[in-house]
């Protein structure tokens, strides 16, 4: 059974919306830091941190893409922007974009892992509230 992560982009989070293309370009960014920290450590990090190609299909524009891999520890992660409605304490209905990270059942423990990090990293990025696999919530949003 596939699982889900998600980072919620909250009212105070750095955004209130996204598209996939900017979390395109977070990704990008990822793999340049990265890429950074293996040349002044001598070593290819790259490939190491980020061992996907991003891919994305005719029915998935604008809505997903999927990070897939030909190393033999990973498969697939799938990548996704979408909204919700929901209600504040005040009863008031607000629209909240969320990114969902999903890993499909034939991905691997290394999937999971890189999974984890890179919501780690879109969450501190956006300061949005990550809702983990596990079901446990982290907060990268300045709090009240």
């Amino acid at each position: 059974m596939a699982s889900n992560a998600f980072i919620k982009l909250v009212p105070s989070s750095a955004k209130q919306t996204i598209t996939v293309d900017e979390v395109k370009e977070l990704f990008h960014y990822y793999k340049d830091i990265t890429k950074k920290a293996g040349n002044q450590t001598g070593w290819e990090y790259e490939d190491a941190a980020f061992p996907y190609e991003i891919k994305e299909t005719e029915e998935g524009k604008e809505k997903w893409f999927y990070l897939h891999s030909d190393h033999d520890r990973y498969f697939a992660i799938l990548v996704g922007v979408d909204s919700e409605t929901i209600q504040n304490e005040a009863g008031e209905e607000r629209e909240q974009m969320y990114v969902q990270v999903t890993l499909p059942e034939q991905s691997t423990f290394g999937d999971k892992g890189k999974a984890n990090e890179f919501c780690k990293f879109l969450a501190k990025k956006l300061q949005g509230e990550l809702h983990l696999f596990n079901g446990r919530v982290m907060y990268f949003y300045p709090r009240k």
